[in-house]
C-alpha cells in the first residue's frame, strides 16, 4: 500500500525526484535527533559534545542529525533557482524568498515555538532552524541579484572566513550585541522583564550555504546533461571531504582542535566532534560534501522504490516538521501522565535503541498524513498559501 501511494504522486522529473528524496532523508534525520531531545532529555548533549560522558551510540545519532540543517538550507537555495528556471526568473524568485522568509520567520515565533515549549505567552523564545532559514531567504531575496560567480565567491568567503570571527563579542550593554547575536555570536537577547530570545542558530553561515546552493542550480537546469552533472556532484563532494580531511588532520583552522584518546572509538569521536552553534567551516564542508555525494547517489537510484517513500516526506517538508513537533509534544505529555517523572525532572527512555525504535514507528505512523498533503499540494496548485508549507 505505502509503495502505491508513493507511486501515486511522484515529483515531475528524475532531478526532482533526488531532492526531494534528499530532503526526505534528512527530515527522517531531523525526527530521530527530536525523538532524543523529547525522550532523552536527561542526556542532552553538548556542542561539540563531550566525548568522555556521551556514549558512542548517542554520539552516532546527533552526528547523523548534523546532516540536516547545511543539506536542507542547501537545497532550499537550489530550489529557488529552480522555482525561477520554472517561473518568469530572478524577480519572481526574490519575491518568492522574501514572502516566505518571511513567513517562516513568523512561524518560529509563533506555531514552532508552542510545539517546543507548550507555553503562551512565551518566557523564552527560540530563534532555531525555521527561524534561520527566514532569514537565509530573506538574504538570498538579495543576492540572487548578484552575478552567479560573484555570489558563489561571497558564499564560499562566508563559509571558509567566519570562523575568523569566532573572538568577537559584544557586551549586552553595547548597541551591536543584538545584531551580533543574530548574525554570529550565539547568545541571549533581553526583550523586557519577561521574555528573552535565545539565537540558537547563528545566521550569517547560513548565508553562505543557501548561496551556495542557488549558485549549484545551472547544474540542475532544464535539459543540463545528468552525466556531467553527476560528475560534478562527485568532484565537488570528494573534493569537499578532501577538504575536511586535510584541515581537521593538522588542526589548523575552521574547527576546536581533536586528540587521540584512549580509544580508537574515542578518537574518532573526537575526530568528527564539530560545531553546530554557529557551524563551523568544517562543519559545513564535511555535511554539505555528503549531501552532494548523496544527491549523485539519489539521481542515480531514482527508479528504487525506497527513493520513491523519501520523496513523500521531501515534497511536504514544512507540514511534517509542524505536524512532528506537536505528536512528539502530546506523546510526551501522555507518557508523563501514564509514567510520572523517571529520570530526575524529565520522563524519557534509558537507551538510544529506544529513540531509534520510537522514530522509526513515528515516520511510519506519519507517512499517510503526509502523503496526503504532498497530493494535496500537487493537485490543488491554485491554493497559493500551499506552496510555502
Amino acid at each position: 500500500m505505502t509503495i502505491t501511494c508513493a507511486r501515486s504522486n511522484p515529483p515531475p522529473t528524475g532531478r526532482l525526484l533526488s531532492i526531494d528524496a534528499l530532503r526526505g532523508l534528512v527530515i527522517l534525520f531531523m525526527l530521530l535527533d527530536h525523538v532524543r531531545e523529547t525522550f532523552l532529555l536527561h542526556r542532552q548533549v553538548s556542542d561539540p559534545m563531550d566525548i568522555a560522558s556521551t556514549e558512542p551510540a548517542l554520539f552516532f545519532s546527533r552526528t547523523l542529525a548534523h546532516l540536516c540543517a547545511p543539506v536542507f538550507v542547501l537545497l532550499t537555495g537550489l530550489s529557488a533557482w529552480l522555482f525561477g528556471e520554472k517561473y518568469a526568473g530572478k524577480a519572481d524568485v526574490s519575491a518568492f524568498l522574501f514572502k516566505r522568509g518571511l513567513f517562516l520567520v513568523l512561524l518560529e515565533f509563533t506555531l514552532v515555538n508552542v510545539a517546543w515549549t507548550f507555553q503562551l505567552p512565551p518566557s523564552v523564545i527560540y530563534l532555531q532552524v525555521i527561524w534561520a532559514i527566514g532569514l537565509s531567504m530573506i538574504a538570498l531575496s538579495l543576492l540572487v541579484w548578484l552575478p552567479r560567480w560573484l555570489l558563489l565567491t561571497l558564499s564560499l568567503a562566508i563559509i571558509a572566513g567566519h570562523n575568523l570571527l569566532d573572538g568577537v563579542h559584544f557586551a549586552p550593554e553595547s548597541a551591536l550585541h543584538v545584531p551580533w547575536a543574530i548574525l554570529h555570536d550565539r547568545g541571549w537577547v533581553d526583550v523586557g522583564d519577561s521574555l528573552r530570545l535565545r539565537t540558537s542558530y547563528p545566521l550569517l553561515p547560513w548565508i553562505g550555504v543557501i548561496g551556495l546552493g542557488y549558485a549549484l542550480g545551472p547544474w540542475f537546469a532544464r535539459g543540463a546533461d545528468a552525466w556531467s552533472r553527476q560528475q560534478a556532484l562527485l568532484l565537488g563532494g570528494i573534493a569537499g571531504l578532501l577538504g575536511f580531511f586535510g584541515l581537521r588532520l593538522i588542526n589548523a583552522y575552521g574547527e576546536k582542535p581533536w586528540a587521540v584518546e584512549d580509544t580508537t572509538v574515542q578518537t574518532l569521536m573526537a575526530f568528527f566532534n564539530i560545531t553546530k552553534y554557529p557551524p563551523s567551516l568544517l562543519f559545513i564542508t564535511l555535511t554539505v560534501s555528503i549531501g552532494l555525494l548523496l544527491l549523485r547517489v539519489f539521481e542515480r537510484q531514482q527508479t528504487r522504490r525506497w527513493i520513491r517513500w523519501l520523496t513523500v516526506f521531501g515534497s511536504a517538508p514544512m507540514f511534517f516538521y509542524l505536524l512532528h513537533l506537536y505528536v512528539l509534544k502530546v506523546l510526551y505529555l501522555m507518557a508523563l501522565a501514564l509514567f510520572g517523572l523517571n529520570q530526575g525532572s524529565h520522563f524519557g527512555f534509558d537507551s538510544v535503541p529506544a529513540i531509534w525504535l520510537v522514530s522509526v514507528l513515528l515516520a511510519v505512523a506519519l507517512y499517510p498524513a503526509v502523503h496526503w498533503f504532498s497530493a494535496l499540494k500537487s493537485r490543488r496548485r491554485d491554493i497559493a498559501w500551499l506552496k510555502y508549507l
